[in-house]
């Protein structure tokens, strides 16, 4: 028989679960203190589902949770909180909990739900959901242990309308997580969009968040419809919402609170139901304390708090990061050896994840047409801290700006040389010179080449399409092979 444990302070709660359950046919004990609760004996009474209130007046619902799970480990809990201690219920999921439920509980049929959903599945149907969520939103799951308690919690917290903060460095892949947690939610045939807040001036990211009447200003011909209006149904994913300013933070604010906007130039009052799912790369709690960012927006938005390791602590991941980057590269039948793997994942990837696909992406791209086992010798060379990596050629930057700056510095320096040769009054070699020219073509081919590699993400026969040459010329330039070049 089904055993369920509730532990409330609020009796008319406690005896109307009991009646609820026991007239589904199962065993029900209730006790409404701390002290009741520590008075059972654990280890002779089973349990196959608790459902603990976290505040008690003589106990704290956390600890009884953790008692709970070294006695029964089994047992499956379901915390029972107010929408004002939500994120003290995603702890909660931490320590164990596998799901919660907000009070009052306004639909019952939802309640019973949930219970015969814990009942009638186990961890196996979970994982697998779970495992079908990330291979829609494109995401490696791994085998970090950090990564999979951070899913799990997600997973849990996809099931509510709640907003969610997502903090992690630069390149961790906060945008993935999002699309993630839009799948494993009910709202995943609804509409996920995803806005920059930093990419675009403050009068277009109002327009494109709000939408606008036509008129409302120079260019607008036509009415158009904002992501608030779009997703409203789905989810909304505001990515650097640290670089909103401060108006487009007032109005944001406004429509988390009251879920009503108005079109740019309009009139007409609007409702929203959107998912608001914010990321930054910045520490936000700083930014509300140098006060460049709201407060009261902070908690509007952090209603559930997510921090991404970074890839230098789940290093165990790379292996499975590479292969899924291969596949989606379409060069499944190229591999790393085990030397390279184990040196990869010595190095600490500052630009994390993002990082890492810029350098699975460029290794593929300079590869010879027949290799398909990439080795330490392939490798880029490791400065003497194992600190940064830095590419053969002095051409390859994962940086634009660095990659640019050292093609200005060749052409100065091949100018230099050049026009001091030129102005000898004594002989000059001219074979020398024409050589020199020959090794500018050269570079300043390679050059180009591995910008358009770089974003085509190692597509070569895409680069090759935008550079207008064939596929034997672009390897004759990368590997400076002597042969037919092809135009």
């Amino acid at each position: 028989m089904i055993r369920i444990l509730i532990v409330d302070d609020e009796k008319e709660i406690g005896t109307f679960l009991s009646h609820l359950f026991m007239s589904k046919g199962y065993r029900v004990t209730v006790v409404n203190s701390g002290k009741d609760f520590y008075y059972l004996d654990l280890k002779k009474q089973r349990f196959h589902i608790a459902l603990l209130d976290l505040k008690l007046p003589d106990a704290n619902g956390l600890s009884l949770l953790e008692y709970l799970k070294q006695q029964q480990p089994a047992c499956k809990a379901v915390i029972m909180t107010g929408y004002s201690t939500i994120q003290t219920a995603v702890d909660a999921m931490k320590l164990g909990a596998s799901n919660y439920l907000e009070k009052p509980f306004d639909d019952i049929d939802i309640l019973e739900q949930q219970i015969d959903e814990l009942l009638a599945g186990g961890d196996e149907s979970v994982n697998q959901y779970l495992q079908e969520a990330a291979v829609r939103s494109g995401l490696v799951i791994g085998k970090s242990e950090k990564m999979k308690q951070l899913l799990q919690t997600v997973y849990k917290v996809a099931q509510k309308p709640v907003n969610i903060l997502i903090e992690g460095e630069t390149g961790t892949g906060k945008e993935v997580l999002a699309h993630f947690i839009h799948e494993a939610s009910p709202r995943t045939k609804e509409a996920f969009i995803g806005v920059n807040c930093g990419a675009i001036s403050e009068s277009l990211l109002e327009s494109e968040l709000f939408g606008h009447e036509k008129g409302a200003f120079t260019g607008a011909v036509q009415q158009r419809k904002g992501l608030f209006e779009l997703t409203s149904k789905g989810t909304l994913f505001l990515d650097e919402v640290a670089e909103a300013s401060h108006l487009i933070q007032v109005k944001l604010l406004r429509v988390l609170e009251t879920r009503e906007f108005m079109r740019v130039g309009g009139t007409a009052v609007l409702r929203t139901n959107a998912r608001v799912i914010a990321a930054s790369n910045e520490n936000l709690q700083e930014a509300v304390r140098k006060k460049t960012f709201r407060e009261d927006l902070f908690y509007r938005l952090n209603v559930v708090h997510v921090k991404i390791p970074p890839l230098r602590e789940r290093q165990e991941d790379i292996p499975l990061l590479i292969q899924h980057m291969l596949e989606r590269y379409g060069s499944g039948n190229i591999s790393f050896s085990k030397g390279a793997i184990r040196r990869l994942q010595e190095y600490h990837w500052p630009g994390n994840i993002r990082e890492l696909a810029n350098f699975v992406a460029r290794t593929i791209a300079l590869l010879d047409s027949d290799q398909t086992v990439i080795t330490e010798a392939d490798l880029p060379l490791w400065d003497t801290e194992g600190a940064s990596i830095r590419m053969p050629s002095t051409l390859e930057s994962d940086d634009t700006g660095k990659q640019n700056h050292e093609l200005e510095e060749y052409l100065r320096t091949w100018s230099q040389s050049v026009l001091t040769t030129f102005e000898k009054k004594d002989d000059v070699h001219l074979e020398d010179v024409l050589a020199q020219v020959k090794q500018l073509e050269s570079q300043i081919g390679k050059a180009f080449i591995l910008k358009a590699l770089q974003n085509t993400l190692g597509n070569r026969s895409e680069a090759a399409k935008r550079l207008q040459i064939t596929m034997r010329k672009l390897r004759y330039l990368l590997n400076e092979k002597k042969g037919d070049t092809g135009t």
